[in-house]
């Protein structure tokens, strides 16, 4: 049955991607948060068939956390589903990306008219210099920057060193800073077609304000609560978690 319903959510987005692609290409003259609301309704469809095809739903806890400004996001990476959700749970958001996405047909044609932060990887220091110079003008724009500090999707119980690219943006702009730690891996696996229903569990963590803080400072209270806190979400995927828990309580 999973694999049915990944086959029907596969054929909706083969469906309604070309249409919004085109829609986004035409949208370009138009002012930034605008063109936002017109390509975004690509994610509203999407999904409603996440939902109510795949029967994948998600609880948010610690919305009470999210700052009133924009902000920049260091969230776990995981699976495609958070960069959609992301969109329906924070005010208008534009992620850092590897510039090779918007080479995608389609996809990427209509994912260049979004408010993005893209970078090359290859640049070494100057893919963090674009993750500043461009960060800064969204954030202004009053985008919030979403940032994948482990730069890659990771399965759920394992980590990868965090990048300072997002810490470096909100050091240098002295905007707030909002972990987010999540389980969609559990249901959307990286790389897996099928996907398992279920509920997905998104947890936003207090701010960090960043006045005062250098990037390596921020980074390291970021990850150090990103990564507690997938141990209490996902305790099975980790043999350290009943040590956190029961420090936590």
């Amino acid at each position: 049955m999973s694999l049915l319903r990944s086959l029907v959510l596969a054929f909706l987005m083969i469906v309604v991607t070309p249409v919004f692609a085109l829609a986004g290409m035409a949208s370009y003259p138009l002012p930034p948060h605008l063109r936002y609301r017109i390509i975004t309704r690509w994610t509203d469809i999407v999904m409603w068939g996440v939902k109510w095809i795949t029967g994948i739903r998600y609880e948010v806890r610690g919305r009470e956390n999210m700052p009133a400004e924009a902000s920049v996001i260091l969230c776990k990476h995981q699976s495609a589903w958070e960069t959609m959700a992301l969109q329906h749970i924070f005010p208008p958001v534009a992620f850092v990306l590897k510039k090779e996405l918007l080479r995608v047909p389609f996809f990427g044609w209509g994912l260049a008219r979004m408010p993005i932060v893209s970078i090359d990887r290859k640049a070494g220091i100057g893919a963090l210099e674009q993750v500043v110079r461009q960060g800064r003008t969204l954030l202004a724009q009053g985008f919030w920057v979403v940032v994948f500090p482990e730069g890659t999707r990771v399965a759920p119980g394992h980590t990868k060193r965090y990048k300072g690219g997002g810490a470096q943006l909100a050091a240098k702009t002295g905007v707030q800073v909002v972990p987010v730690a999540h389980n969609a891996g559990e249901f959307w696996p990286r790389n897996a077609f099928v996907k398992r229903p279920g509920l997905i569990t998104v947890s936003i963590g207090p701010p960090i304000d960043a006045n005062g803080l250098n990037a390596e400072e921020i980074n390291r209270r970021a990850e150090a609560w990103i990564e507690a806190e997938m141990r209490r979400i996902s305790p099975h995927r980790y043999s350290d978690a009943q040590g956190i828990a029961g420090s936590a309580a």
